[in-house]
């Protein structure tokens, strides 16, 4: 019998005690915290592979962003998602065959629809990539019925939801003092509240340059130019006055040299359903506490020459997924750096804030007589979708949370391994799109006027390979817990990883590895790669542009 077995036994035999020990828990192969779309993947793997699994989301809707909004998919390169990835976007296509799919709209023109860099539809491969949120909830809701996973609700205790013997984890507890008792542990929450409570090496915020031999990490403001301020913004409350004060979220300077760490991460926005159907349309009102001083930034954009407030990047029946654009937009940048260690409270108000802030942005450039109007007549039309959301005045549900906690794992995802992924010998899947990270902060420049800096938008040179151990903790802190979302990555690589089909990638490889670990009676670590690589091909897994 090897040690590992040996230990595992020792411990499943202390988890049946504690169970046995406290009535009315429930003992599971595999327990999942978090809806999103690794999460979903990921128990649904489990349970196709046979065992008893339990989802637990915080939330009312499953999904994550792909059900609150992103609609409008960011692909890549089509070929490397597979696997489950590749059979969502392919229900998705099935969904819209259905002629009664299209109220507001027609499938055949839809399918001439342009602005992505693959088709919307791709009849050939039996794919669609844009879609509206209910229907991705649809398909949601219907493979996890069809693999008969359970899905519970709550959120995971704060302050005292982790039990672990040495470095396994034994239980996690909700607010209302439920506990699941598991072998093993997927933290596909886009926070990493398990992870954290668990005692997880982790961090929050942007890398030095140094610390991975990364060209584009921490604070770059010399090369801050997508997503950036038209020139000659003043960032004074008064134009030309100093005594005045600075514009809200408009920081004196970078706060360091280029090339430099800070703890700020890139901003959230929601991604918004809006339609011009005026039959589906609901108009956005002013926002109670409204204060046009709050956008004397956005208006001077405007003023200044910045003509798309907010993306309009369309999906099915006459509907957007409306996303930052530019440099004054829906992003609210510098709000959210207490949201990745927060409490709840802290989350909810950051959350409130985005929102207000958003209905804002679309009530001034819809009404305020400083924005041109030629702006103001494109963006009048749209308001938000009547049909989406319907429980929650037609908003979305779930803040993009663009980035939170990531894991400091034996493998650290970096822009070196994405641009060269040579050093991967244990592929889980593979990502391909371009590193994509929004701004970070407002600063005065030399000149005396108001920059974006933070945004990074450059590509990866193809397809790479993601590493299995960028998904598990180090060996002496968990050894059985799987993180597919705040995966062991630095910011500037996060921002090509964190993208929902690269989620559903790595989430259906974490269920595959919880499985295989379960089977074995051996911790995450110890997952034998050749045995977990034969069964993810099995699963149609991409994990190399050969196809092996």
């Amino acid at each position: 019998m090897t040690k590992q077995l040996w230990a595992s036994i020792v411990m499943i035999s202390v988890i049946c005690m504690f169970v046995t020990a406290c009535p009315g828990t429930d003992m599971y192969d595999v327990v999942v915290y978090g809806g999103t779309s690794a999460g979903i993947t990921a128990a649904i793997q489990a349970a196709r592979l046979g065992k008893r699994v339990v989802l637990i989301d915080p939330s009312e809707h499953l999904g994550g962003l792909a059900t609150n909004g992103l609609g409008f998919t960011d692909v890549g390169r089509p070929e490397v998602l597979g696997g489950m990835a590749r059979e969502f976007y392919h229900r998705v296509w099935q969904a819209y065959q259905k002629p009664e799919a299209w109220k507001q709209d027609s499938r055949e023109f839809f399918h001439t629809v342009p602005g992505q860099a693959v088709p919307s539809i791709d009849d050939v491969n039996q794919v669609q990539w844009s879609f509206e949120p209910h229907i991705a909830e649809q398909v949601y809701n219907e493979m996890i019925r069809e693999a008969d996973v359970l899905v519970v609700r709550g959120r995971l205790d704060l302050s005292n939801g982790v039990d672990k013997n040495g470095t396994h984890i034994i239980g996690i507890r909700m607010e209302d003092g439920r506990t699941f008792h598991g072998r093993i542990y997927i933290d596909s929450s886009y926070e990493g509240d398990v992870m954290a409570r668990a005692g997880v090496s982790y961090t929050v915020g942007r890398e030095a340059n140094s610390q991975y031999g990364e060209t584009i990490n921490g604070i770059e403001a010399a090369m801050a130019r997508g997503n950036n301020l038209p020139l000659g913004i003043d960032p004074y409350a008064t134009k030309g006055d100093p005594a005045s004060g600075l514009l809200p979220s408009v920081n004196k300077n970078p706060g360091g040299i280029d090339g430099s760490a800070d703890k700020k991460i890139q901003a959230y926005c929601y991604r918004l359903c809006m339609t011009m159907d005026h039959d589906n349309r609901v108009i956005v009102d002013k926002p109670a506490g409204y204060d046009e001083r709050d956008y004397e930034l956005l208006i001077r954009a405007s003023e200044h020459g910045s003509t798309t407030p907010w993306k309009l990047s369309y999906i099915p029946n006459r509907k957007l997924d409306a996303n930052n654009s530019s440099g004054a937009s829906f992003d609210l940048i510098g709000l959210n750096y207490a949201y990745p260690d927060g409490d709840y409270a802290t989350r909810a108000q950051i959350a409130a804030a985005q929102e207000a802030w958003q209905r804002g942005v679309i009530y001034t450039i819809q009404h305020n007589p400083r924005v041109p109007q030629s702006v103001r007549e494109k963006y009048a039309q749209w308001g938000l979708a009547k049909d989406e959301f319907t429980d929650n005045h037609n908003w979305p549900r779930q803040l993009y949370i663009r980035e939170a906690r990531r894991m400091i794992g034996p493998f650290v995802e970096t822009e070196v391994t994405l641009r060269n992924d040579a050093t991967v010998n244990d592929s889980i899947g593979m990502g391909s799109y371009q590193i994509d990270s929004h701004n970070t902060q407002r600063y005065v420049d030399a000149a005396g006027e108001v920059r974006n800096e933070g945004d990074v938008q450059i590509g990866v040179n193809g397809p790479y390979r993601i590493s299995y151990r960028s998904i598990t903790p180090r060996a002496g802190e968990a050894a059985n817990l799987l993180v597919p979302v705040c995966l062991s990555a630095s910011h500037v690589a996060y921002g090509s990883l964190r993208l929902e089909p690269v989620f559903m990638i790595v989430g259906q490889s974490a269920g595959t590895a919880a499985s295989i670990a379960i089977d074995r009676g051996v911790a995450v670590q110890d997952v034998p790669y050749d045995v977990l690589r034969a069964q993810l091909l099995q699963e149609h897994q991409t994990l190399s542009m050969s196809g092996k």
